[in-house]
Parts: C-alpha cells; structure tokens; sequence
C-alpha cells in the first residue's frame, strides 16, 4: 500500500470512529427518552387503575342507595295499601299485598347492606373511602325493624277510618 492509500485509510477509519461516536451518543438519548416515557406510561396505568377502583366504590355506593330507594318505596307502598285497598277488595288481600310489599322493603335492606359489604369482586385500593360496616348495618337493621313493625301493625292494626 501507497501513502496516499494508507492516509485516505486512516481518515476513513477516522471518519467511522467519529460516525460510531455520534450513533452511540444518538442512542443513548434515545434510550434515556425511551426510559422516561416508560415512566411515565406507567405511572399513567397506576394512575387510571387507582381511578378506576374509585368509580367502583362510587357505583357501589349509587347501587347501595338503589336498593334502600325501592326498600322505601315498597315500605311506604305497602303501608298505604292497607289504607287505601281497605273497603275495594277483600280483607285478605289487603293484608297480603301490603305484605308482600312490606316482606320486599325488609328483603331491599338486607340485600343493600349484603351487596355493599360482601361485593363480588375483589377492588384494587381505591383513594375513596368507603361507608363504614357499622354504619351500614346499623341504619339498615334499624330500617328492617321498622319494615317487620309496619308488618305486625298491617296484621295486627286497625285501619284508621
């Protein structure tokens, strides 16, 4: 080999250490960015699980409040049929469908307290707290006595008249 061809061997070998020189540079910014933006996904699928455990706890909560609306609903409606059926059909079937709807009210508030505390699924730590257990089953057994007391009062009461 000439001189000349040893020299334009070396700048070429030059030229590729300073190519392979940036090409590394290149990538590791890029694997640094790449690194962040894995953070940050992440950190964004934590974010929506732990958001997504909380609409749980939320629609327990309007599933809960579902039943003790048709708990009441059913309680007054089988307490106002007593008086209202009194006198149009016969006795007997006054006091079985005030209840029956009564039974109902009584079945909604078990259901409501049951469902809320013992849900199917097990939630992922949601940031929302949840109703407390005794508060729960304190309002709802005192609103199923109230049910089973309309009760005794449909089979045992007078209707006022």
């Amino acid at each position: 080999m000439s001189g000349t061809d040893t020299d334009r061997t070396v700048r070429n070998l030059d030229r590729s250490a300073e190519t392979l020189a940036d090409t590394s540079e290149t990538v590791e910014r890029s694997s640094t960015q790449m690194t962040a933006a894995t953070e940050t996904m992440k950190g964004s699928a934590d974010r929506r699980t732990e958001l997504a455990a909380d609409r749980t706890v939320l629609a327990a909560e309007r599933t809960y409040a579902a039943w003790i609306r048709t708990g009441l609903a059913a309680l007054a409606s089988g307490i106002g049929a007593k008086a209202l059926l009194e006198g149009v059909v016969p006795s007997w079937m006054t006091t079985a469908t005030g209840s029956l709807l009564v039974l109902f009210s009584a079945f909604c508030f078990v259901v409501a307290v049951w469902r809320e505390l013992f849900p199917q699924v097990d939630n992922p730590d949601p940031n929302v707290r949840r109703l407390p257990s005794a508060l729960l089953i304190g309002a709802n057994g005192f609103l199923t006595l109230v049910a089973l007391a309309a009760l005794l009062g449909l089979w045992f009461g007078e209707v006022a008249g």
